[in-house]
């Protein structure tokens, strides 16, 4: 009797043991596989963390966090270098996202059309007063310079404008038509202080300014970058009744467990917001970035969120999978396809492609919301057709590869002039290790 007892409590201990030590594990965001088990190289993935710790080391960036999957299974996950000046870095820590929030917002507008709520021919002033009566800023050239001329548009703004960035709309940051740029800065939407920040403006401030300010460009015309998808936030906005951060928490962050993302980091998570180094290592200027320690006046579908590596991955295999993730359905496979085509076509004029903004390449045109690779060559970076992508400006940036059933995510706090440079180097590796 007093075996069977020690027996049975050895066991027990042996149980709670596995069951501590389980727990203990690291919470993966999707199955974890061995790389060979779906066709990759676990020795050529090596080769990432040492190319990364080695950026670290010569003070590229403070650290990173990449994660990629394939056939929808974890394959190689890794932390490098330091979180802060004094804590190492780790696979949960929170990044802000700023241009990666762009997909995020747009999926948001396209449940909106699954829903039957927006069209994607909309025009934008159907749900925000003043954007149906917009002016055009038009440049010329004469012997004294450049001279401007304001015209009216010759078309409203849609929906789709908005998703494809063809609505006209510029960046303060990126613009030299000079009174679009100088409407932006009274507008409040660019700062010459702190890129890409205009959240300290309420919903109607910024729309209300923002119809006030010329454009560009004539709707339809011109893919240029720009503020198009924080009016589409506005829009999500106006049709749904909610505040963007709430439609996204409801429909797509509860579902997918990215339980990470939002548009601000609470007092309880502050410990895990990762920081970028004081002076960028290649040109010298002092970095700064935006506070995401306290709830904004809006929120910022262009560049506003914060999430982590996990989160976004999760992002990414949901779209990779055409729009589902673990039975949570998010869009049907059509949007999912409509999303990542080209929507440029032969009209719409590009005077810099997506895809050299993005990685200093050609080759990519752009859907709703993201890059799309029109063949598997052109690009200087390896990939497939089809495949799509974006980034963010602090250095974060991702890509999904149907084709080759690929996904990736980097995420470092790093907004260098040579950002375009280790997206190419991740994914030069993490192709190089598909065998």
């Amino acid at each position: 009797m007093k075996r069977n007892w020690m027996g049975r409590f050895a066991a027990m201990g042996l149980a709670l043991a596995v069951s501590v030590a389980t727990l203990a594990q690291p919470q993966t965001p999707l199955p974890f596989a061995k790389p060979e088990e779906v066709g990759m190289s676990s020795q050529r993935l090596a080769k990432i963390g040492s190319a990364l710790k080695k950026e670290v080391a010569d003070g590229s960036f403070r650290g990173a966090v990449v994660m990629v999957a394939r056939k929808g299974k974890l394959v190689y996950q890794d932390a490098v270098g330091m979180q802060t000046a004094t804590k190492p870095m780790t696979t949960d820590a929170i990044f802000r996202i700023y241009s990666m929030t762009k997909p995020l917002a747009s999926v948001a507008a396209m449940m909106l059309v699954e829903d039957g709520t927006l069209q994607l021919t909309d025009p934008v002033g159907k749900f925000l007063p003043g954007f149906d009566k917009m002016q055009v800023s038009v440049a010329t050239k004469t012997a004294e310079g450049q001279a401007y001329n304001m015209v009216p548009a010759e078309r409203a703004m849609t929906v789709q404008d908005l998703l494809r960035h063809t609505s006209g709309l510029a960046y303060g940051e990126i613009t030299q038509n000079a009174p679009v740029k100088e409407g932006l800065e009274r507008a409040g939407a660019y700062r010459k202080d702190m890129d890409y920040e205009a959240r300290g403006l309420t919903p109607r401030e910024e729309t209300e300014r923002l119809a006030s300010v010329p454009l560009a460009f004539q709707p339809g015309t011109t893919w240029n970058y720009s503020l198009s998808v924080d009016v589409l936030g506005r829009v999500v906005e106006a049709a749904s009744g909610k505040r963007l951060g709430e439609f996204l928490e409801e429909r797509l962050f509860a579902p997918l467990k990215m339980k990470d993302t939002a548009f601000y980091v609470p007092a309880a998570k502050m410990a895990r917001l990762a920081e970028p180094l004081e002076k960028d290592r290649f040109s010298g200027a002092a970095i700064k970035v935006i506070d995401v320690s306290a709830l904004p006046k809006n929120d910022s579908g262009g560049a506003g969120a914060v999430s982590t590596a996990a989160d976004y991955l999760r992002f990414c295999q949901m779209m990779m999978n055409g729009g589902r993730l673990e039975g949570a359905r998010m869009l049907s496979p059509a949007t999912v396809r409509l999303m990542t085509t080209d929507h440029l076509g032969n009209f719409i004029a590009t005077p810099v492609q997506p895809g050299e903004l993005l990685l200093g390449v050609k080759g990519y045109t752009f859907g709703l919301g993201f890059a799309v690779r029109q063949a598997d060559g052109v690009a200087g970076v390896p990939g497939s057709a089809g495949d799509y992508t974006w980034a963010g400006y602090a250095g974060t940036y991702f890509w999904v590869d149907p084709k080759e059933s690929l996904t990736g995510v980097l995420m470092t706090q790093a907004p260098s002039p040579q950002r375009a440079y280790f997206r190419k180097l991740l994914r030069q590796l993490v192709y190089a290790s598909i065998n």
